[in-house]
């Protein structure tokens, strides 16, 4: 179960680092006759997401976790539950710091969970995050089709980097893994899972990606989300995949 801790902790850092692309000193006080790119609400949205896979990641690992992870759990679960509230607030006082904040907790928890593969983790979190914030946030042009399209974009270039980043990581793992072993050593869940991995969580989300953002042109942006939830879908069941693959270290 501890994989699953795993995968609550990456997208939990990587839904609240996507709010950084967004504007938010602007979204909590915006200028006089300006609008924000992004509704605060949204950003409440976010943490409260955030939140839920805080307190997942904990009720995963309890009661074996180590006392310095679960300070950072429970410190990010009080966080992002602060975090909710203050968006909910006119003027949003003190959001932005605690996104940094729950940020940099959530993502001391990830180096404390598994300190050799730091890189991987955050590598994850962000691949993770920019596929479900783009799909929150397609749900955002559903309720107001007149906000501007600049948010959608910077996700899902960000998505974009993201699936680039992730399979450089990953391909790294598995160019290592075949210097030091023969191809034939892939067999029954290896030779299974592997083309998973790939196929299902870097190429079908990369391809759908393009899609996206084609559809976004357009602002067609009923479109864009549908091929978002696929998005989502595909790297979840890559990520889960990768950390199957993992222990044998083909990823990272």
């Amino acid at each position: 179960m501890t994989e699953l801790a795993d995968f609550c902790l990456r997208l939990a850092v990587g839904l609240l680092g996507c709010l950084l692309l967004l504007s938010p000193i602007q979204s909590a006080r915006p200028a006089p006759g300006t609008r924000p790119l992004v509704s605060a609400n949204f950003f409440r949205t976010m943490f409260l997401v955030a939140l839920g896979f805080c307190v997942g990641a904990l009720l995963w690992l309890w009661p074996e976790v180590p006392t310095p992870l679960m300070v950072c759990l429970v410190s990010a679960s009080i966080l992002t539950l602060a975090g909710s509230v203050t968006w909910s607030l006119e003027r949003s006082p003190g959001g932005v710091s605690l996104i940094v904040a729950s940020v940099g907790v959530l993502v001391t928890a990830c180096y404390l969970r598994d300190e050799t593969s730091l890189v991987g983790g955050l590598s994850a979190a962000a691949l993770l995050g920019a596929a479900m914030g783009s799909m929150l946030l397609g749900h955002n042009y559903l309720i107001t089709p007149t906000m501007s399209m600049t948010p959608l974009f910077r996700l899902l270039a960000a998505l974009a980097i993201a699936l680039v980043v992730r399979a450089g990581v990953d391909g790294f793992a598995l160019l290592r893994w075949t210097s030091g072993h023969s191809m034939a050593n892939l067999n029954g869940d290896l030779l299974l899972w592997l083309p998973v991995r790939w196929l299902v969580g870097i190429v079908a989300p990369a391809l759908l990606c393009w899609m996206a953002w084609q559809t976004a042109r357009i602002r067609s942006t009923q479109s864009a989300t549908g091929i978002l939830y696929v998005v989502v879908v595909f790297c979840f069941l890559g990520e889960l995949t990768a950390q199957l693959l993992r222990d044998d270290g083909l990823t990272f």
